[in-house]
């Protein structure tokens, strides 16, 4: 962009200075000595004038671009210089800072939200081969006692096993459990995620870290709240009818006369009392067998002997169903467990599996086991409808179910059971088959 009137102004003292040493030399070479060093002295002072205006003009740029290129706009742009001269100037230092704001303000949004999650984060920067601190947020210096730093090797002082534990794989993703000394306490475990970012010739990693206690707290609370939820559903689904009813019962007996009619209302209504009564209590045996469920008693059990109990109850259904049943477990081995629970637990997961199939025209199950680690699986197969995304989070939820004749205790006692035998129930979906593995330590 070109300046004119600063390019004319230039111009001017260029030739006035040119004029003048022009005079001076016809001075001289009249003999005019005196006057011509008096016109050179003033050709020399307009000299030294231009000199000092074209330095000053390149100093008030010169000093402008080190403050945009420094991101300083503390100081404010002369206003006698926002036009004429360095107008096109103000408007680049004005836009440059208006787009610096915005980007301190964005900035500050989102140091304020990630100071506000409960989960304790630490961004680092990598600047000449070397990791420093970027971000950190409130929870991660309250938690582990930390001011707020900017160097690692300043917070390996503090935590040495995070520090030793990311260096140790590289500065790379990752995701596992880590246990953390906060100050002279005894260790915490720490849920560890960390992620590697790039953005444009920055490298930024990411690290986060959950109390592995307050992840439980939170899952038990989540499933206290939706166990709440069903409880409290179910009783107001019995108990507002056996009072509606209750109430109109009440008015009936209340007349002075009864009618035919109304003896009809009484037996109907109590009828239904009875019913929803009943519906209760069974609710209630559900909850009581959830949570009165009985010590295993223990004993060593032939894999075979369990399965053939098992299947010599369920093949007639199976048969009835037109289910192809591809049973592989055949095993020598014994394991340590209470027969009568576990059998309970197979024939669940056999008959939930029943229910997948209902509306397959191929219909199979498979049943397999193997060992692995000192540890015994079990898995129960079908290649029935899945389980929806929406629902997986719920499967084991007591009282959750998606049959209409279904209680909704099957899964969760089946996951008690085997958690009380010391091992786990788990699930997969894949390629529109279901498998349900149960892992005996």
């Amino acid at each position: 962009m070109k300046n004119w009137k600063f390019y004319n102004a230039l111009f001017v003292r260029i030739l006035l200075v040119m004029i003048l040493f022009f005079f001076c030399v016809i001075l001289i070479y009249k003999m005019f000595y005196y006057n011509a060093l008096l016109i050179g002295v003033f050709a020399v002072v307009m000299l030294i004038e231009m000199y000092f205006f074209v330095k000053n003009q390149l100093l008030f740029y010169d000093r402008t671009l080190l403050s945009m290129l420094q991101n300083d706009f503390t100081t404010n742009f002369p206003e006698e210089n926002k036009k004429d001269n360095f107008k096109n100037l103000y408007l680049l230092y004005d836009t440059l800072k208006v787009q610096q704001q915005e980007l301190t303000s964005k900035e500050l949004i989102y140091q304020s939200i990630l100071n506000s999650i409960d989960t304790a984060a630490l961004i680092l920067e990598k600047e000449n081969e070397e990791w420093n601190v970027f971000l950190m947020n409130d929870c991660f210096s309250s938690l582990f006692k930390v001011p707020k730093i900017s160097h690692w090797n300043y917070l390996k002082n503090y935590l040495p096993s995070l520090c030793n534990e990311i260096e140790k794989i590289g500065f790379t993703e990752l995701k596992s459990a880590i246990s953390i000394k906060i100050e002279d306490k005894d260790l915490q475990t720490f849920m560890l995620q960390t992620s590697l970012t790039k953005t444009y010739d920055k490298e930024y990693f990411i690290i986060l870290l959950d109390s592995i206690q307050r992840v439980i707290e939170k899952k038990e609370k989540e499933a206290w709240i939706n166990l709440m939820k069903i409880i409290s559903h179910e009783l107001m689904n019995s108990l507002t009818p056996i009072r509606a009813l209750s109430q109109n019962l009440l008015q009936i007996v209340d007349q002075e006369k009864l009618e035919e009619d109304d003896f009809d209302d009484i037996k109907s209504s109590i009828s239904t009392i009875i019913n929803r009564s009943d519906h209760l209590q069974v609710f209630v045996e559900n909850y009581r067998k959830l949570a009165m469920l009985p010590t295993p008693t223990k004993k060593m059990t032939p894999i075979n002997t369990l399965f053939e109990d098992c299947l010599r109850i369920m093949n007639p259904i199976l048969r009835a169903e037109n289910i192809e049943l591809v049973n592989e477990i055949n095993s020598s081995r014994s394991i340590l467990i209470d027969k009568n629970q576990m059998e309970q637990v197979i024939i669940n997961l056999i008959t939930n599996s029943i229910y997948a199939l209902k509306d397959r025209e191929e219909k199979r199950m498979f049943l397999s086991s193997y060992t692995e680690d000192n540890r015994f699986f079990i898995i129960i197969s079908d290649n029935g409808k899945g389980i929806d995304p929406e629902i997986r989070e719920k499967v084991f939820l007591p009282f959750f179910t998606t049959r209409k004749d279904g209680a909704g205790i099957g899964l969760t006692l089946s996951k008690n059971i085997i958690e009380a035998h010391g091992g786990y129930l788990s699930y997969q979906t894949q390629n529109d088959k279901t498998d349900f593995v149960i892992c005996l330590i």
